[in-house]
């Protein structure tokens, strides 16, 4: 019961903010409502109040009995059904490869059965595991990165491995694969890609005397120099991010190679110097003015990112749909890569995602393997299907050869004729592999408290020490 109960929990504090602000041409709008809900659902995660857990498990319940459910039984011979969520991006995605499918099978169906959000797949596979009954499940799951390996341990029953589906792994980003590698096997096929991006108002950069180049394979200290001085000049920040969910430490820490962890349980900040140099870095411009760390969501995107108070950006390439919801800064923004500690070479880095599994239900392996491998796995119909999904839904892919075709290759106009979409698929092959872990979201929580006491005069040392003390905390209470 304890194993569930920690499976419940987990599956209600999924973090949305990253998949939610995929939301392509659902634009601002369909990011912040969803990231909001989930802001509130991020705090059960690091709470030990037995009423919130009691709460927070009440409410999935609600949310699983109104999710539309799978009938594979009745399935027909050419049929898949899958499970997963958001109309403007992941569905868009899942109908292209469905299409692109029929050319080869044309009596191919992909029963989509659509989801609020991600809690509903995670919360059918716990309730299937927890009933030892996997016939409620679909053929096939969207299921987030992150949470993949957890649910992969706790349910190794509930899923059904890829790894003879004859796809080229190679041709596939390495750090996108190493959420669905699981104990040596391949267990899913990627949707997204979920490559970090440094985009600049390069209209501003100029006026200050900058141009993209300067800001390209530079250090964090000379990325604060330039910054600091577009702010005098300006009034603007350079950077901005949401800090009650901030992914800022993460990213710039993979951009370096490392991770915040050793090992899935194991925490790597004390004594991690580039850790510490990081910390230090968005302290120094948060007080200079070159960094806001905005309080929620809405204020991230709404208030610094439209309301024009950063000239640049950097998050996943999902959140591209909301810098160009101003159609005045057309033409004036443009991408890049990272800045890294030492400097001399460009920081690749990523931040949410999802892929497809099939789960132990599905009666027709061999069908979901070949679809996936043809659609999504970088086969004949990967550029059919990422062509169609990136126009329709803004669904980048991670397939390295699909992100050459016509369409990725053509010209963005927001952003001065750049081709950003087959630039982002070439940075995505250089992303590290870092270690992960299942309690990525706890830290998170509690390396943005570390942040904020910092930047109001806490000793570095102490609270690192303290932050590592207390996840080593939660993770002990989560095992016993």
């Amino acid at each position: 019961m304890k194993r569930k109960a920690l499976s419940m929990v987990l599956a209600s504090a999924m973090t949305l903010s990253m998949i939610a602000g995929c939301g392509g041409n659902g634009g601002a709008d369909t990011a912040t409502d969803t990231t909001e809900k989930t802001e509130t659902t991020e705090t059960t995660e690091s709470t030990d109040s037995a009423e919130t857990t009691e709460e927070t498990a009440t409410e999935e319940a609600a949310t699983e009995e109104a999710a539309p459910t799978a009938d594979v039984s009745s399935e027909g011979e050419h049929e898949l059904s899958v499970y997963a969520w958001d109309e403007n991006f992941n569905i868009p995605a899942l109908k292209a490869a469905e299409k692109a499918y029929q050319t080869v099978d044309p009596e191919f169906t992909l029963n989509i059965i659509t989801q609020s959000g991600s809690q509903d797949v995670e919360q059918a596979v716990t309730l299937a595991a927890a009933a030892g009954d996997f016939s409620t499940l679909p053929d096939i799951v969207l299921f987030q990165d992150h949470y993949i390996q957890k649910f992969v341990a706790d349910y190794p029953d509930a899923w059904q491995d890829i790894d003879d589906a004859g796809i080229d792994w190679s041709n596939l980003g390495a750090e996108k694969i190493s959420y669905s590698t699981i104990g040596g096997k391949h267990y899913g096929a990627p949707v997204d890609n979920g490559t970090a991006i440094f985009a600049y108002r390069t209209d501003i950069l100029e006026q200050c005397g900058y141009t993209l180049d300067d800001v390209t394979g530079i250090s964090w200290d000379r990325w604060l120099e330039i910054a600091k001085d577009v702010h005098d000049q300006t009034g603007m920040a350079m950077l901005s991010m949401d800090h009650s969910g901030d992914d800022l430490p993460y990213m710039m820490l993979q951009a370096e190679g490392e991770s915040q962890w050793t090992d899935n349980t194991t925490p790597n900040l004390v004594g991690n110097d580039k850790f510490k140099k990081i910390i230090e870095v968005i302290v120094q411009g948060a007080n200079d003015g070159s960094i806001i760390l905005a309080n929620s969501w809405s204020e991230y995107t709404d208030q610094t990112i439209q309301g024009d108070q950063v000239a640049g950006v950097m998050n996943g390439n999902w959140i591209i749909p909301t810098i160009e919801q101003v159609a005045d800064n057309s033409g004036k923004w443009a991408i890049t890569t990272l800045p890294t500690i030492d400097g001399g070479k460009e920081g690749y880095a990523a931040n949410g995602g999802s892929s497809l599994y099939v789960t132990a239900n599905c009666t027709k392996p061999e069908l979901a393997k070949a679809f996936l491998a043809y659609t999504f796995g970088g086969g004949d119909g990967a550029i059919e299907t990422y062509d169609a999904a990136l126009t329709d839904g803004g669904v980048i892919t991670t397939c390295i050869s699909a992100g050459k075709s016509d369409v990725y290759a053509k010209g963005v106009d927001f952003f001065n004729g750049q081709a950003i979409y087959a630039d982002i698929v070439e940075m995505g092959s250089h992303v590290p592999v870092i270690q992960q872990s299942d309690f990525h979201y706890n830290l998170r929580t509690l390396v943005n408290t570390l942040i904020t006491n910092v930047q109001n005069g806490n000793d570095i040392d102490s609270e690192i020490q303290a932050a590592q003390e207390q996840i080593e905390f939660e993770i002990a209470g989560s095992q016993n």
